[in-house]
């Protein structure tokens, strides 16, 4: 497939020759996608989530945490509770660490709206995912760039791209993500095609074709391969086990095979009862399991859609955070 350097033939650093440093911030190494703790009752945990903040500010190396995703069950919160999520984990970092907020209103009008009230509760930067109708009809040419231009002009709030799996009609060719990562506004990839010929052929195109801008891999269950060309992690993996995550991020990053290998053979016991079950969204009720046995939630509470895990579920996670040297 040909591409160019932009919709316009700008180049990739963006229009006007904008260094993209002067927008967003540093993603070079591990931001952990946080969970939205609740109470018993349903309603937000503010403080659990002041619990969590103090836990991640232990960790030095953390380069941002993303909430409201899929890890954070963000379509499951009002537009008012978004807002109050996002100013309580700022507060529970206490401005430390940015937060990126992800953006998940259907239409571009209401992504805006959201982004924008983001940006003046405090997120430093935005997680565009597709608009959902895009999963199961496609989208038309053009529309996934539109959809970035009309969220940044609404809230001048700095993006971060998001590609879909490759099994979803929301995924994006590799012309639409050159088109979108080559704008000053969008600052980062969030790469989870959850394919690895894609991966493994795109990723140094895009690299070329848009330098300085950091590829981030979400493939929770797909680290070891994404790791060795990526440039950090943006994974909900990291809030259970962030020791590890950077352990493995730092061996794949100085090409240590062995070292890697012995991280990654560490974690597989918890990887599979995470992330290998019948549903890939299972993994949020998992993580919050794992935070329970690291004392940092009391309960794995979530809101429907998700159920909770079957009997049993939470000893064979405790048991594998405990293999894994979390707890």
């Amino acid at each position: 497939m040909a591409v160019t350097n932009g919709t316009n033939g700008t180049q990739s650093n963006g229009a006007h020759g904008t260094n993209n440093r002067e927008i967003g911030f540093d993603m070079r190494g591990f931001s952990p996608a946080a969970v939205t703790p609740f109470t018993p009752e349903g309603w937000i945990d503010f403080d659990a989530i002041d619990r969590i903040g103090k836990f991640f500010l232990q960790f030095p190396n953390i380069k941002s945490i993303l909430v409201l995703g899929h890890a954070g069950e963000g379509t499951f919160l009002t537009p008012e509770e978004k807002v109050q999520l996002v100013k309580a984990y700022v507060k529970a970092v206490e401005g430390r660490i940015p937060i990126i907020a992800g953006i998940t209103s259907e239409g571009n009008y209401v992504a805006g709206l959201e982004a924008k009230a983001a940006k003046e509760a405090g997120a430093a930067a935005g997680l565009v995912y597709p608009s959902h109708g895009w999963l199961r009809f496609g989208y038309q040419k053009g529309a996934p760039q539109k959809r970035y231009q009309d969220i940044w002009d609404a809230s001048s709030l700095p993006l971060i791209l998001f590609q879909y799996p490759q099994k979803t009609l929301a995924t994006l060719d590799l012309q639409t993500q050159i088109d979108i990562l080559s704008q000053p506004y969008v600052f980062a990839l969030k790469n989870g095609v959850r394919d690895m010929a894609r991966w493994d052929t795109e990723i140094p195109i895009i690299r070329k074709r848009c330098p300085g801008k950091p590829i981030l891999t979400c493939h929770d269950e797909y680290l070891i391969h994404t790791s060795w060309k990526c440039d950090g992690y943006l994974v909900g993996y990291g809030q259970i086990v962030p020791e590890a995550m950077q352990e493995l991020l730092d061996a794949c990053l100085s090409k240590n095979v062995d070292r890697a290998y012995e991280v990654h053979d560490r974690l597989m016991p918890l990887t599979k009862v995470v992330y290998h079950r019948p549903s890939h969204m299972e993994g949020t009720i998992a993580l919050k399991h794992g935070l329970v046995s690291r004392g940092i939630l009391h309960h794995p509470t979530v809101r429907g859609t998700l159920l909770p895990l079957p009997e049993g579920a939470h000893d064979e996670i405790d048991a594998a955070m405990k293999l894994a040297g979390a707890v």
